[in-house]
């Protein structure tokens, strides 16, 4: 089993407030107490951000968002307890061996982002058999390059069949950005496609990712590109 530290968990230097309504910080779980929260009064909610390989776990019912291009998100909770979180993946499966994951690089890649979140739901006292599953991402926004939201989703949905995991609401593949709300106190999910965001900024950075994991790679890989 991968340890719980190979994946980068959120942190997100946005807005932030010392005192958050709801939020306890010694309820934080292990290896999240530092990420920066912020209080969205239009969401009503204690937000974090999570970016490309990261992930985040929360039993206060925190909102979970990101945008995403050709990354996939899972979005899983016990269906009961409220214990959720999310991740955000760019690359679909790591053969590298265990010490290149403990280097902490392997956040990159999708078996590794679903073994952490699963993992890590499970030790904040999720049950396996409440789990409930969304999934969102896996655009063609990387135009001339491989259809890395393709292979995302394929990915994504094997994983999820093999782990006999269900999946009650998805929003997956087309050629547009997504910003995702995710609430795991309720397991509500707002999705909104950026159709009339200029598509740049997703694309530069995705890209930019793209090419620093090829400039990093770790030993053992398959070649993607």
């Amino acid at each position: 089993m991968t340890k719980a530290s190979a994946i980068a968990p959120a942190s997100w230097s946005g807005r932030s407030t010392s005192v958050l309504p709801g939020f306890d910080p010694a309820r934080a779980q292990p290896g999240f107490a530092h990420v920066n929260r912020y209080f969205d009064p239009l969401l009503n909610h204690v937000v974090v951000k999570i970016l490309p390989g990261e992930f985040y776990v929360t039993t206060q019912g925190e909102a979970v968002v990101t945008v995403l291009g050709s990354c996939v998100s899972a979005c899983i909770r016990d269906r009961r307890k409220g214990i959720g979180g999310m991740n955000h993946f760019m690359l679909p499966e790591s053969f590298a061996s265990e010490a290149a994951h403990a280097n902490g690089r392997a956040e990159r890649y999708g078996n590794i982002a679903m073994e952490q979140l699963i993992n890590s739901l499970l030790k904040a006292g999720a049950e396996r058999s409440e789990l409930e599953v969304k999934v969102f991402g896996g655009g063609r926004v990387l135009a001339q390059m491989t259809d890395v939201g393709k292979r995302n989703i394929e990915f994504v949905r094997h994983y999820l069949q093999v782990e006999g995991l269900v999946v009650t609401a998805e929003d997956m593949g087309d050629i547009y950005p997504r910003h995702v709300q995710y609430f795991p106190a309720t397991g509500k999910v707002r999705v909104r496609q950026l159709r009339s965001m200029h598509n740049d900024t997703v694309v530069v950075r995705e890209r930019g990712y793209l090419n620093k994991l090829k400039a990093d790679p770790i030993a053992g890989e398959v070649e993607l590109f």
